[in-house]
């Protein structure tokens, strides 16, 4: 399962009556945009949040993969678009995007996000949803549009009692954050499989060798991240735990060749405390180069 956002405005009643979203292919110039091309991408079963006029106001789930066809509502444009058929369930309490932005902000990608600084929604048809982001989505809008006795059975993706429940939104819900949650869990372990090897099974700085104080610590964040960027073992180093928070908060940085960047945020009287000094080289590969360039100028600060 995948996790999209769609940026309706007026065309959302249209689509909604239809349970399509619907997209052009080729622009006035003749360029095809990614938020159109991205519809290629949607599968059944994938998630979609529903964003009209600064809310989310109903999220779907995709019945088929997406297919070539005209414009359903639309009888004057003619031309083939691309077409996903979904199921809408609407919101009773719509989600706010700047209401909650601070708590939705920190896991927007830096490229391809569907929305802006401020909080209000970029320009474009349909934008990735990173798990992470899909999760506090959907946790925000089960705290708006579901009671306390019906959240608790959210703990409960695959019980019975769950699709007993008459509450579609309810189902919906549990089963998307079940499957992102999932598919979260399942990567990181496959990327530490893989990664750790790498580097020797030790952290690239101290070499401290214990697995459970070992993290698998991506140069490109999962949020920013295509799906064969999250599971390539060269984006990432081998840290322990300290040396983990130290690289994933932007304390410290690589370079193309391996050499450290520390943070003005660290004292150079404190390097002592972290286990850090200027002279640290890692033992990077040239798959690693583009992934510790992209954390030096994104993450560092």
């Amino acid at each position: 399962m995948n996790f999209y956002i769609v940026m309706q405005g007026q065309t959302y009643i249209e689509e909604k009556q239809h349970s399509i979203i619907w997209s052009k292919q080729v622009d006035k110039s003749g360029m095809r945009p990614p938020f159109w091309e991205r519809m290629k991408e949607v599968q059944a079963g994938d998630c979609i949040f529903h964003y009209v006029k600064g809310d989310i106001v109903a999220v779907s789930i995709a019945k088929r993969d997406y297919y070539e066809a005209v414009n359903p509502y639309d009888e004057e444009y003619q031309k083939k678009g691309y077409l996903v058929e979904t199921s809408y369930e609407e919101l009773n309490n719509p989600l706010s995007i700047k209401e909650y932005f601070q708590e939705i902000e920190l896991l927007l990608p830096i490229k391809y996000s569907a929305f802006q600084e401020n909080g209000d929604g970029n320009q474009g048809y349909l934008y990735p949803c990173n798990e992470l982001l899909a999760i506090k989505l959907l946790e925000l809008i089960a705290e708006m549009n579901v009671n306390l006795e019906k959240q608790e059975q959210l703990e409960f993706a695959i019980s019975p009692v769950l699709f007993k429940e008459r509450n579609l939104l309810l189902q919906i819900i549990a089963i998307m954050e079940s499957e992102a949650k999932s598919k979260i869990r399942k990567g990181k372990q496959r990327f530490k499989q893989a990664l750790s090897p790498i580097w020797n099974n030790e952290c690239a700085i101290c070499s401290i060798n214990s697995t459970d104080l070992l993290h698998a610590s991506p140069a490109k964040a999962w949020k920013d991240s295509t799906e064969e960027e999250k599971m390539d073992p060269f984006n990432g180093i081998l840290l322990c735990s300290n040396h983990d928070a130290l690289y994933t908060k932007g304390y410290i940085a690589f370079d193309g060749q391996g050499k450290i960047h520390i943070s003005d945020r660290i004292k150079e009287t404190d390097y002592e405390k972290y286990m850090i000094h200027s002279k640290i080289r890692i033992k990077r590969q040239e798959e690693h180069k583009k992934y510790l360039k992209w954390h030096k100028k994104n993450v560092l600060k």
